[in-house]
């Protein structure tokens, strides 16, 4: 199958790719800049629905993985997660794509005062109304090598000897494996699974983030001093990661992602099929294999250095 990637070089993307290429199947890699080492890539803004159409050309299905979890400058999630993926749908018709998934969110609902999850929100009504044949995924805490959550906790876990918790109860996750999720997608795409359903994928294994935070510790050799911080405290330091980091240390949409918890969808869902229900559970192994190379936060980590 000839199938094309939004947001290809992400971390989702990029895993999703390298199982399908693995298949055989011709893949067509679409990312917002270029990237060195990565000469097949396709760059193409969500916005040209003109180069979307050209590019979609002969492809049987497109996984829309493109996405944000902050806005800087023109990138808000109005432009990324709505327009986009409006330009995406109508370059999917106009090109005779029979099949578009689209990678949302699992809390993602209407009228909840979050843009991000607003914005997810249209994305997928307007997945669901495009006419195509779709699956939208709604997944979770999604974590393997190249993430941002390990990436960032195993770097925090370095540099910090104190861990803030979210809010002064906790919540809990379903931390997801990467492997998982792109098992899901790949019988949505190759197989055709799914068919104009609604699913939530999350991880098997429903933990308190302070467990999910002592278990990355135990793999790094590192056990912070665990202190519940009001949100306020978590927004108010968002702000600051937002402003100062290339890719922040937690974000306003994080934030607000975990105070409210992560097992739950926020909108009616599909059971998904038996077997493909997730089934790897945060372990050492697990986290083991999704961590990056040792070390604490440094100036590179900065804007101001980018």
């Amino acid at each position: 199958m000839r199938i094309a990637i939004t947001g290809a070089t992400g971390f989702v993307g990029s895993h999703l790719t390298t199982r399908l290429a693995s298949e055989g199947h011709e893949i067509v890699r679409l990312a917002r800049r270029a990237r060195t080492g990565l000469p097949d890539v396709v760059v193409s803004s969500l916005d040209d629905v003109n180069h979307l159409t050209a590019v979609f050309a002969g492809c049987h299905a497109v996984a829309h993985c493109a996405g944000i979890n902050r806005e800087i400058g023109e990138q808000t999630y109005q432009r990324v997660h709505v327009e986009g993926t409006r330009n995406v749908v109508e370059a999917a018709k106009a090109a005779g794509v029979e099949k578009i998934i689209l990678m949302s969110f699992l809390r993602a609902r209407p009228n909840c005062d979050s843009p991000y999850h607003e914005s997810k929100w249209e994305a997928e009504e307007i997945v669901r109304n495009s006419g195509l044949d779709y699956t939208v995924l709604k997944a979770g805490v999604v974590y393997g090598r190249g993430d941002h959550m390990l990436d960032h906790l195993s770097h925090a876990l370095h540099t910090f000897p104190v861990f803030g918790l979210v809010g002064m109860k906790e919540k809990s996750i379903r931390p997801l494996a990467v492997e998982d999720l792109v098992h899901v997608t790949r019988a949505a795409l190759v197989d055709r699974r799914m068919k104009r359903q609604t699913v939530a994928v999350l991880g098997p294994e429903e933990i308190y983030l302070s467990e999910a935070v002592r278990r990355v510790g135990e793999v790094v050799g590192k056990q912070p001093l665990m202190i519940p911080l009001p949100v306020v405290c978590h927004l108010s330091m968002a702000s600051f990661f937002e402003w100062t980091m290339r890719i922040p240390l937690t974000s306003l949409a994080q934030v607000r992602i975990l105070s409210e918890g992560i097992v739950e969808p926020g909108s009616p869902v599909v059971p998904l099929p038996y077997d493909l229900v997730p089934t790897r559970r945060f372990t050492t192994e697990q986290i083991r294999s999704g961590l990056p190379e040792p070390g604490p936060f440094c100036i590179g980590d900065l804007r101001l250095c980018s």
